[in-house]
């Protein structure tokens, strides 16, 4: 198994993901998926979207081998919840 390693720094990496989903996903992916999990591959711009992040980052990484992937909750700032 290969380990992927991190190409840019955390807040470059965060900022090319909510860039990337503000500009072009989000558009596409907010109505009627609210509550699910997309995954974004911040060098292309492809995503996956799914119930469940593992299955979203799967398809990605189907497609993206060395895929850099930025996961967001669609209609919500939060991935997880606590308590």
């Amino acid at each position: 198994m290969t380990i992927r390693q991190p190409r840019y720094s955390k807040e470059e990496f965060a900022r090319r993901g909510d860039e990337i989903y503000e500009s072009k996903v989000r558009p596409q992916v907010e109505q009627g998926n609210h509550g699910k999990i997309v995954a974004i591959d911040i060098e292309t711009g492809d995503f996956e979207v799914d119930v469940r992040e593992i299955a979203a980052c799967d398809r990605l990484e189907t497609r993206y081998p060395d895929a850099q992937i930025w996961i967001v909750r669609i209609g919500s700032r939060h991935i997880r919840r606590f308590g």
